[in-house]
């Protein structure tokens, strides 16, 4: 994370980038956009023909029709949330823990953002009874709850959300009358697609359901922007379009051209990249996996990892070894396995959760390897964990925790 001594923890800026893929730019894409670096201008408001009908065979091929219409583009996750928090209005509930760039864009808006708690069988979803009680003392203290954001493969805690508990949060969501933005990002990163089953709401409540995706979550480089939108085939669903186009267009938020060329190519699926991406939600599952061996056999708590570059740790069971570490809090955990793992390992208290107790989200990618080299070599192994490189991070890693307990 970046940060400095004087400024401290607190600026969003020096918030936890989201967990990286640590894998270099796949040379297909990188020709497509080397192919189109002389577009000089950018893409109109919410993205070109190209990648939104691109997008339309992506949502298609995951069973949601989304004609070019219904689709809008933008330069990143954060500009788009942006957006279409500005076109939905109103005050917004999220599941605590929930990821660290969602609450910083309500508040930005001067809206309030307000936590709710998920059920024992995953994150990313909110509980639907701690829901509707959260929505009755909302409105009961003269708030505005209009928009529930939810992740059905979530960042911070790896997880999945079944489709009967995710149909319950959607339920209770709809019978309070307020709209559902789902945040789609990590749904190709499955680590076991035969044996996980992934629903998105847009499926359940197709017209109270707006999806957002991340490319950068499995088809495009971190680096290079991308963000789609899904909106509903409804009048409302095209009025929220349109204000969402308005706020693009207001801040300047246009895809680039040659980035739109690379995420129309990606969105294609074509074998390289979707050969990539299968591998590389592979490869993170298998580390992730080994990351959660290891905690469970120091003592901690962790739900199994089933998607994205990640896991969510509880040490509350390590307190005592903590204490004589003089670790009380999240954030001292974060400092603490920040320095001794050598990589940035951000606290609960980032991610909405509660700052006393000791959490945090660890991510794969630095597990991979320290140059390209070693992280395609980790890529091509039938084993990454037989790696040398990815064995001594993975034994760093437990011995870092035996520290603790």
């Amino acid at each position: 994370m970046r940060r400095t001594a004087a400024e401290g923890r607190g600026p969003v800026r020096y918030g936890p980038p989201a967990p990286e893929p640590g894998l270099p730019a796949l040379p297909e894409l990188t020709a497509v956009l080397a192919a189109a670096a002389d577009r000089s201008a950018p893409e109109p408001p919410g993205g070109g023909e190209p990648v939104r009908e691109a997008a339309r065979g992506y949502w298609e091929r995951r069973g949601l029709s989304a004609g070019p219409d219904r689709v809008a583009a933008a330069p990143g996750a954060p500009a788009l949330l942006l957006a279409l928090l500005g076109a939905y209005g109103g005050d917004v509930l999220m599941p605590r823990p929930c990821p660290a760039w969602w609450t910083p864009q309500v508040r930005l808006l001067g809206r309030r953002a307000y936590h709710v708690p998920t059920p024992a069988e995953c994150g990313g979803v909110p509980d639907p009874y701690a829901l509707l009680e959260t929505v009755r003392r909302v409105r009961a203290e003269g708030g505005d709850p209009r928009l529930v954001m939810l992740s059905v493969a979530d960042d911070p805690t790896a997880t999945v959300a079944p489709p009967e508990v995710l149909r319950e949060a959607c339920e209770a969501a709809v019978s309070e009358g307020l709209h559902l933005l789902s945040d789609e990002t990590w749904r190709d990163t499955l680590h076991r697609p035969q044996e996980t089953v992934l629903f998105s709401p847009a499926e359940m409540c197709p017209e109270q359901v707006t999806v957002l995706t991340d490319l950068g979550g499995s088809l495009l480089p971190p680096g290079w922007p991308a963000a789609l939108a899904r909106f509903p085939g409804t009048p409302q669903g095209a009025r929220l379009r349109a204000r969402t186009l308005d706020r693009l267009t207001a801040t300047g938020a246009f895809l680039a051209a040659p980035v739109a060329a690379a995420a129309a190519h990606a969105l294609t699926e074509p074998e390289a990249v979707a050969s990539r991406a299968r591998r590389a939600a592979t490869l993170h599952g298998h580390v992730a996996t080994a990351l959660h061996a290891a905690l469970l056999r120091a003592g901690a708590l962790a739900r199994p990892p089933q998607a994205g570059r990640h896991l969510y740790a509880d040490l509350t069971p390590l307190r005592p070894g903590l204490a004589r570490h003089g670790i009380g809090d999240a954030m001292e955990l974060e400092d603490h396995l920040g320095t001794r793992l050598g990589t940035p390992t951000p606290g609960g208290q980032r991610f909405g959760d509660d700052l006393g107790a000791p959490r945090v989200r660890l991510a794969t990618g630095p597990l991979l390897g320290a140059t390209e080299e070693e992280r395609l070599a980790a890529l091509a192994a039938p084993d990454p964990l037989a790696v040398p490189h990815v064995a001594r991070a993975l034994s760093t890693f437990g011995s870092v925790l035996a520290e603790l307990e």
